[in-house]
């Protein structure tokens, strides 16, 4: 079983990072639902703490590994929070799974059809994710070719596959999260999801980019916990939080508090 961290008390919420990430990139969001919700971060394979995958692996793969974690602490249902790669994971868990998926949180997530390169993804994914994080890394162009050759297929293997065919079939309750000015999955894709989920909601925060939840991090978690207890404008820890209503896309400006 792939490494993770579990925290707090209550309905069940995972968390699920992106491509070079692991469960520090959730930890603030985790200890602002702690008192309401149990939280589960995870390492995919990989990354964080948990080993990488004697083969090269698929999408399919990842979202079995969640399935594991699912079944071993029998959680009967559960909502996502999922950024990027992680995204790409809910979407296809949703797709095979929604059954045991309460709601649904895709924060600047990956898997429409992109117009760029995946080594382009992986270097500012990376270099972006650590810079936030605070953590000292060499992180640049060379860092595609510093994956191991089972990680390079496996990164590849993910990257290639787009999910429209499997949004189109996500019925639960979502809300998508991006930052306006996300360049690695631009506000286009979040758009594209948001046709394609019936229903789904969206939230945008203006100036920020691919890691809107760390740039606007009190708004993000209080978007996250209004979404989560069905309160549209709950007031949480001094931070406003605007849901859509009647609107289908809410814009947060930068002028808000992080």
């Amino acid at each position: 079983m792939i490494h993770h961290i579990v925290t707090g008390r209550g309905p069940n919420v995972i968390c699920l990072h992106g491509w070079g990430g692991s469960t520090d990139s959730f930890l603030g969001l985790a200890r602002a639902l702690s008192d309401k919700y149990t939280v589960t971060l995870v390492d995919f394979n990989g990354f964080g703490r948990s080993p990488e995958p004697t083969r090269p692996f698929s999408l399919d793969d990842y979202v079995l590994s969640l399935l594991e974690i699912v079944r071993h602490y029998k959680m009967e249902s559960f909502s996502l929070v999922c950024h990027s790669f992680g995204g790409r994971v809910g979407i296809k868990f949703c797709y095979k799974f929604g059954y045991l998926v309460d709601k649904l949180i895709l924060v600047d997530s990956a898997g429409m059809k992109p117009r760029r390169l995946p080594k382009y993804f992986y270097s500012l994914y990376r270099h972006k994710l650590l810079n936030l994080l605070k953590i000292k890394h060499e992180a640049g162009s060379s860092d595609y070719k510093k994956l191991s050759p089972v990680m390079k297929k496996t990164f590849v293997s993910i990257v290639n596959e787009h999910l429209e065919s499997c949004a189109e079939y996500v019925k639960v309750p979502t809300l998508l999260v991006w930052g306006n000015k996300d360049k690695e999955t631009p506000v286009y894709m979040g758009k594209r999801l948001l046709r394609l989920i019936k229903g789904s909601e969206m939230v945008l925060f203006c100036g920020c980019g691919h890691f809107s939840y760390l740039e606007r991090h009190s708004v993000f978690a209080a978007a996250v916990r209004a979404f989560l207890s069905g309160e549209q404008n709950e007031m949480d820890r001094g931070v406003p939080c605007f849901l859509p209503a009647r609107r289908r896309i809410v814009t947060i400006s930068d002028f808000i508090t992080k």
